[in-house]
């Protein structure tokens, strides 16, 4: 590994490691909405493999986002679980049919779902300050 390249992981495991949960929270829907826009870029480009691997990670993340998800200690929890199950969903059907498509109708869920997160986070932290 380049020294550059060592040193943009321990900068990267360190803004994780001392990131709040709502940091955290935000940085998964910015990966999130990136594996979605990469992997359309990947079918576009004809790129089945690449396109695959983004969305497989997109996957899991979402599969994390759901299992660290408390649907007991927020009314709206069991609502987003079910949006984050229909993902789940979509993004599967998405990596085995190459579905440029369902793609385009996930990210249409995920991008203002981030926007949103992004500003509850950067509104928790003004209040904090």
């Amino acid at each position: 590994m380049s020294a550059a390249a060592s040193l943009r992981a321990r900068y990267m495991g360190d803004s994780i490691a001392t990131a709040s949960p709502q940091q955290l929270l935000v940085m998964l829907y910015d990966r999130l909405a990136l594996d979605l826009e990469r992997a359309q870029a990947a079918l576009a480009d004809g790129d089945r493999s690449g396109a695959g691997e983004q969305l497989q990670h997109a996957q899991d993340i979402v599969l994390e986002l759901l299992s660290s998800l408390r649907v007991d200690v927020w009314e709206g929890g069991p609502r987003l679980a079910a949006l984050y199950n229909w993902l789940v969903s979509e993004l599967m059907q998405a990596r085995i049919r190459n579905d440029a498509n369902r793609i385009a109708s996930c990210r249409q869920v995920v991008e203002p779902l981030r926007d949103a997160w992004r500003q509850a986070a950067a509104s928790l932290a003004g209040s904090v300050a």
